[in-house]
């Protein structure tokens, strides 16, 4: 059956874009049915119009408290009934009753391989630590911050010259081919989560 997704996004959406020429495709069993963003200035939403995918803008700066915010955000979700949320660079930390609403639905792309370099900057932790190889990680989206269980990951070489952009952008070319690949794993009901485990089926 092909799964509802909604996309939430805070900027360029790059990773939204990897997804919607993914599906465009027909390489995912999926149709992406809205782009939620928190910033009405994000370039995600001319992606999201160019690729005909209805836009919600839920204007953070709009709402008296991030309680409301979250509110707005959670029936905004609930409009769109998604079988499977994509956070795709989505600036914000969610509260736990929108996590809670979507557990085992909720996906996040991650700059780094977790559990290292939680949180923001990742790429600038991965060089400040003097690691040689980091990445890209999706998971499963928990309470706790990148913590998740982990889909799959890809991982990058980190060179000598390297600063926070050119590793930025390599990692990058990771996560356009990590996501598409976690959203069709899970759009053909092929990923069973036991514990802090990701099983895959064949």
């Amino acid at each position: 059956m092909t799964k509802r997704i909604v996309v939430v996004a805070s900027g360029r959406g790059s990773n939204f874009q990897a997804v919607i020429e993914a599906l465009q495709r027909k390489w995912i069993p999926g149709e992406c049915v809205a782009l939620v963003t928190d910033n009405p200035k994000a370039f995600a939403i001319e992606r999201a119009q160019e690729a005909g995918v209805p836009v919600v803008v839920v204007d953070y700066g709009s709402y008296a408290s991030r309680e409301l915010y979250e509110q707005a955000l959670l029936a905004a979700l609930k409009e769109a009934r998604p079988d499977l949320v994509i956070l795709a660079g989505y600036m914000r930390i969610l509260g736990s009753a929108i996590v809670r609403e979507y557990a085992g639905m909720m996906i996040n792309i991650h700059p780094a391989l977790l559990p290292s370099f939680t949180g923001l900057h990742a790429q600038r932790q991965a060089l400040l630590h003097g690691v040689k190889i980091t990445g890209c990680t999706v998971h499963f989206v928990d309470e706790s911050l990148d913590g998740g269980p982990i889909i799959l990951q890809r991982s990058v070489r980190v060179m000598d010259d390297d600063d926070e952009d050119t590793l930025a952008n390599r990692i990058l070319i990771q996560e356009h081919i990590a996501l598409p690949e976690a959203v069709r794993l899970f759009c053909e009901d092929r990923l069973t989560i036991e514990g802090r485990r990701v099983r895959t089926r064949l």
